[in-house]
């Protein structure tokens, strides 16, 4: 069975793009970067963060292709924490001519619809523009770009809007449809 796809890219090419959410009110709100590359908080920030929204594209992925991926120069993790618990992660991937990307922005569903998300992307946001500043050598930052699709939660591309990033591509196509794989097996059975 197939469904039709719609994937849009949004941009933003200056700092001053970014328009900042408010923080979350109440103590235990912290976003830190995950600064030991490590395969497995990589492979469950993603599977916890992307399961109920059919994140699948990584799934396949060895062991060594996931920790290719988190010690790869420049690239970062930023994670929400509410009281010492992930609720949400960003991850940056630095690319050629000073573009960044958000690769993957999400947060668990336990945890989304309290402002958090905002809070979590404007930070992120932030990182991106300042990589440079913690990886030298690496190009000052001159792009910060990002994709979200149709299978991503509601509120997905208001909140980008929201924090200054502007569309310039949509593309629509017919996919199969997959399996939505919970962030575990049969989570949602």
């Amino acid at each position: 069975m197939s469904i039709t796809l719609t994937t849009w890219s949004l941009e933003q090419t200056a700092p001053t793009d970014l328009r900042p959410s408010r923080t979350p009110e109440g103590d235990g709100l912290a976003i830190t970067r995950a600064e030991v590359p490590s395969a497995e908080f990589s492979r469950f920030l993603y599977t916890a963060v992307g399961g109920d929204i059919r994140w699948n594209d990584r799934l396949g992925l060895t062991y060594k292709e996931w920790q290719a991926i988190v010690e790869k120069p420049g690239a970062e993790i930023w994670v929400a924490y509410d009281r010492g618990t992930p609720a949400g992660y960003v991850e940056l991937d630095p690319q050629d001519d000073g573009v960044v990307e958000i690769v993957y922005f999400g947060l668990i569903a336990a945890f989304r619809g309290r402002g958090i998300g905002g809070h979590l992307l404007t930070e992120g946001v932030r990182r991106a523009w300042d990589l440079a500043d913690r990886w030298p050598g690496r190009e000052e930052t001159k792009r910060v770009w990002l994709h979200t699709c149709s299978l991503d939660g509601p509120h997905a591309m208001a909140n980008y809007e929201r924090r200054g990033f502007r569309l310039y591509d949509t593309k629509v196509e017919e996919v199969a449809e997959s399996e939505n794989p919970g962030p575990w097996p049969g989570a949602y059975a």
